[in-house]
């Protein structure tokens, strides 16, 4: 992973009261899928963050460890799910041994990993039978205001940070089968302060210079006009069986 890659997917945790605060959670009925479609026994939810997808499993009866690299992430983390087992670790090397989880969930997260280090991980810590399950919440683009609001952000995302979708051509498939994908869709109404609260918490706006971020936001603001708004949120899910 070159550096950008490593400054931007560790910039959350200098904003991790304002990522708690300001990201939604992933559309139910991408967690209920997981549900049927995996074994949700114990779950190791890897790069946890604030537990967005943590409280989700927790709230379903699931037993959870959560592994989170970032301090001040995992202390909000430990504080919005008390109870729940959060540990300090990343992907490329997970601090549980072999074999002990059933299922691995990422939320928001393995398109930081070094992949091809972090599949290998995933699949030492699972037991035979279960699976990983990687998801991600997207500014709908057929969703009118989104759409703007990606115009706006996208520019400021170096093309290296986050975007390479090539490990589905080459991850290792003498460790996982074929990757299963869906897309869940959620309409949310949010504030303008919310949506401009979620935009100030993406990677492009934490890294950017103070001036590029302040005039970011107040075209968001400006897009967003007075508020609420109802937009569509999509939760795109990758599902793959460990062999």
């Amino acid at each position: 992973m070159s550096e950008i890659n490593d400054r931007y997917r560790m910039s959350f945790d200098a904003a991790a009261e304002e990522y708690e605060r300001a990201r939604p959670p992933y559309a139910d009925a991408a967690v209920a899928w997981i549900a049927e479609r995996l074994p949700l026994r114990r779950v190791l939810d890897l790069a946890a963050g604030t537990g967005k997808l943590t409280r989700q499993l927790v709230a379903l009866g699931v037993d959870v460890v959560a592994v989170e690299p970032g301090n001040a992430m995992r202390a909000v983390l430990e504080r919005a799910v008390p109870g729940v087992e959060a540990l300090a670790g990343s992907a490329e090397s997970i601090p549980l041994p072999a074999g002990v989880v059933d299922v691995v969930t990422v939320g928001q997260a393995f398109h930081w990993f070094r992949s091809d280090e972090a599949v290998a991980e995933m699949h030492r810590v699972l037991r035979p039978g279960g699976g990983f399950a990687l998801l991600w919440n997207t500014w709908d683009e057929q969703d009118p205001l989104l759409r703007a609001m990606s115009a706006v952000t996208d520019p400021l995302r170096p093309l290296e940070a986050g975007r390479d979708r090539s490990w589905r051509e080459r991850y290792d498939r003498t460790l996982f089968g074929p990757l299963e994908e869906r897309t869940f869709r959620q309409t949310r109404t949010m504030t303008t302060d919310a949506l401009v609260a979620w935009t100030a918490s993406t990677s492009a706006l934490l890294e950017a210079e103070p001036d590029e971020r302040a005039r970011v936001l107040a075209a968001v603001r400006e897009l967003a006009g007075p508020g609420p708004a109802e937009v569509s949120i999509g939760t795109d899910v990758t599902v793959a069986d460990r062999l």
